[in-house]
């Protein structure tokens, strides 16, 4: 795998903001993520800003419009299609304006859409079932995203002029795996999906995109291992969510200098004071307890809030990415306490 698009120390986002305002939106994760910001998403503004609409909107020749249960395939491109297009376009111009005027020229940004398997679980065929049930209209989902994902990387590599990381959010993969998305009826749940059909999805449109590809899963037991047999560059996920059944895999992740983007900082307003060492304590805690040098950190580290931060206030927001820049740079130049607590770790 070649070098990493980001140096250490690296922070950022996972995607969602709160409020309306793009232009606001990009001013803050510009100011406060200068080494990796994120193209900001702003679900409050409704249908077509959502993750699935959002996303929806990329695909090339395949509209889908909303119905009483959410978003079903369309026979032409109609309202909630146009809606789509048009957010994305006013977020990106946005964002464009927002650098021209704070003078930032970041060498690397990063955008975020479904990725193949939560989309087509999320939109339903004619008859209701999901996409995802037909195996013909999920091929040509994914071979869809693919191409509208090219397309809107060249757009965004274009008028930004950065190198650009794509991530494809799959908070839905754990439950495709294990059987447990309901049916139309609700009487029953879909059949799971095994590995290698998994694998035969996500593959093709991670390989489309290039290297620079992150997949966030921010479910309990994110398929790790599975996300790296794909060929992700990393794997995005909640530190909170994890436990002993996917301790393992995280330290094969880091074993093959796989980068894990690491949910730390609370995505919505914390009822107590949060401080940058109670932030970084269940990431010390898990490089310790899986017996890597803290360093590893640093190399193979980037610190995010736990998830979107759509639901948490302005200042909140502010604040989380923040703390999750400052936590970066101290992956990177611990603390004296951190650097002695390790020291104790190995004496030991």
């Amino acid at each position: 795998m070649d070098v990493s698009p980001w140096p250490e120390g690296t922070a950022t986002g996972i995607g969602s903001l709160p409020g309306a305002d793009p232009l606001e939106a990009a001013r803050v994760v510009l100011g406060e993520l200068p080494q990796l910001p994120h193209l900001p998403e702003l679900p409050g503004r409704g249908v077509g800003a959502d993750l699935v609409g959002r996303t929806a909107g990329l695909l090339v020749d395949l509209p889908v419009e909303v119905v009483p249960s959410g978003y079903r395939t369309a026979a032409h491109p109609g309202r909630d299609h146009r809606r789509a297009v048009d957010l994305l376009r006013r977020d990106l111009d946005a964002f464009e304006e927002a650098l021209e005027t704070s003078g930032a020229r970041p060498e690397v940004v990063k955008v975020q859409a479904a990725g193949p398997w939560t989309l087509t679980a999320s939109i339903e065929l004619n008859r209701g079932h999901r996409v995802l049930t037909d195996r013909g209209a999920l091929r040509e989902y994914a071979e869809s995203l693919a191409e509208g994902l090219r397309r809107h990387v060249a757009e965004v590599a274009k008028r930004i002029g950065a190198r650009v990381v794509v991530q494809l959010d799959e908070p839905g993969l754990p439950a495709v795996l294990r059987g447990l998305l309901p049916t139309p009826s609700k009487l029953g749940t879909v059949p799971a999906v095994h590995e290698p059909e998994a694998l035969a999805v996500l593959r093709p449109v991670i390989e489309a995109l290039g290297p620079d590809v992150v997949v966030h899963c921010c479910a309990p037991k994110p398929p790790i291992g599975l996300l790296r047999r794909a060929g992700v560059r990393a794997v995005a996920l909640d530190v909170g969510l994890l436990d002993e059944s996917s301790w393992d895999e995280v330290g094969e992740a880091w074993e093959e200098r796989t980068t894990l983007f690491l949910g730390l900082v609370p995505s919505t307003d914390p009822a107590a004071p949060v401080d940058l060492a109670g932030v970084a304590k269940p990431a010390l805690d898990l490089v310790d307890r899986l017996g890597f040098p803290r360093e590893t950190l640093a190399r193979y580290a980037v610190p995010t809030p736990t998830c979107g931060l759509a639901g948490a206030s302005a200042k909140w927001t502010r604040r989380a990415l923040s703390l999750s820049r400052d936590l970066g740079r101290a992956f990177v130049e611990p603390p004296e306490n951190w650097r002695r607590a390790e020291e104790g770790r190995e004496g030991a």
